[in-house]
């Protein structure tokens, strides 16, 4: 059994893995009507991801599945029908082959959800995908480049040449991936990097104000403390 994100135990078993694969090929095929390059990821059973190579099995990437054949790129945009035939025996995580037309911004979820706000404010309706591993995801069109400061930030990942991330409902233990925005409320939109990025930029500025003041006010109580004690 595996923990679930409330606390209970996800349900393992062989009848609800079987639904949950229909429900991963469903958005596998959806995904691949509308343009985006997904390829099939491995998946947990019991301690273990099947369809992972041994080889990655003690250092699986920050999201834990991996594509399962080794001729992914060439199948990435292989269009709905062979994507049915793909996810057909086992529910395979859906990942999005990024560099193909597609990227995805990877921010940790203080930074993703600041960014989400910014976003909305300025009227730009972008998907948002999530994991339960603390990390927002922003499907955005490929071939940007990531903005120097955003570069140099240790929790900013741009997915671009030969990568992928999970897309929902894809398990990332101890839960799934699950949508923020879901694309269709977008229109299936994506913005251009850049777009994400000065959000990105605003969010950045008014986070660590935040944290600056949060600081600032633990040091003072240290400090009452010290006192008081003295």
């Amino acid at each position: 059994m595996v923990i679930a994100s409330d606390g209970g135990e996800m349900d393992w078993t062989e009848t609800w893995r079987d639904a949950f694969r229909t429900e991963l090929r469903a958005e596998a095929i959806g995904f691949a009507r509308h343009g985006w390059p997904v390829v099939p990821g491995s998946y947990p059973r019991g301690s273990h991801w099947v369809g992972m190579p041994s080889s990655l099995r003690t250092g699986a990437g920050q999201h834990g599945a991996v594509p399962v054949h080794s001729d992914w790129r060439q199948l990435a945009g292989c269009g709905p029908e062979r994507v049915a035939e793909l996810w057909s025996g086992h529910p395979f995580s859906v990942l999005l082959a990024t560099g193909m037309g597609l990227d995805a911004l990877d921010l940790p979820a203080e930074l993703g959800r600041a960014t989400a706000i910014g976003l909305r404010v300025a009227g730009v309706p972008v998907p948002i995908a999530a994991t339960p591993t603390g990390r927002w995801l922003f499907p955005v069109f490929g071939g940007g480049a990531l903005h120097h400061e955003l570069a140099e930030h240790p929790d900013v990942v741009l997915h671009a040449q030969d990568g992928w991330v999970p897309l929902p409902p894809s398990p990332c233990l101890p839960d799934v991936v699950h949508w923020r925005v879901k694309p269709a409320m977008c229109g299936w939109e994506l913005p251009r990097l850049d777009e994400v990025t000065d959000a990105v930029l605003a969010a950045l500025d008014a986070v660590r104000p935040a944290r600056s003041k949060v600081s600032a006010a633990s040091s003072t109580t240290l400090a009452g403390s010290a006192e008081h004690t003295g």
